[in-house]
């Protein structure tokens, strides 16, 4: 699916919308999800919020599996398991998705998050996660 079509879906979703966060970069097997850090998705200590960083790693690999399928293809989320590694602070994350291997049916993405704080950036969670391919809608 092309550039242009994952954009347009991405910009139907009202989760994304609410919580800020945007697409960076688009690419074969790869998309990348950029939150900035605001009191509104944030914890109890200051931290960006476990639910908001598991959003944008789902979706980034949802996003990612959809760039290697055909078009009139559409995404769902079977399952994914994140594990936070730090605490997910500075002025942005930035979630990037993976294909691992995409199947017939079935693709697996690997879900990395970031932190980024000036040029650093440090690794606060990764996880997995399977996606299984279905006919769009209207197609």
């Amino acid at each position: 699916m092309d550039e242009r079509s994952i954009l347009e879906s991405f910009g139907r979703q009202g989760l994304m919308r609410l919580l800020g966060a945007r697409i960076t970069h688009v690419g074969a097997g790869v998309v990348h999800i950029r939150l900035d850090a605001r009191d509104e998705v944030t914890q109890q200590h200051g931290y960006i919020h476990a639910g908001a960083t598991g959003a944008i790693a789902d979706t980034a690999g949802g996003y990612a599996a959809l760039s290697v399928f055909p078009a009139g293809s559409d995404v769902l989320t079977v399952e994914y398991k994140i594990n936070l590694l730090a605490p997910a602070q500075g002025e942005a994350i930035e979630a990037v998705g993976t294909v691992l291997r995409s199947g017939r049916t079935l693709t697996v993405c690997r879900l990395e998050v970031f932190a980024l704080r000036g040029q650093e950036r440090t690794l606060v969670a990764a996880g997995q996660q399977t996606v299984i391919r279905i006919e769009r809608a209207g197609s």
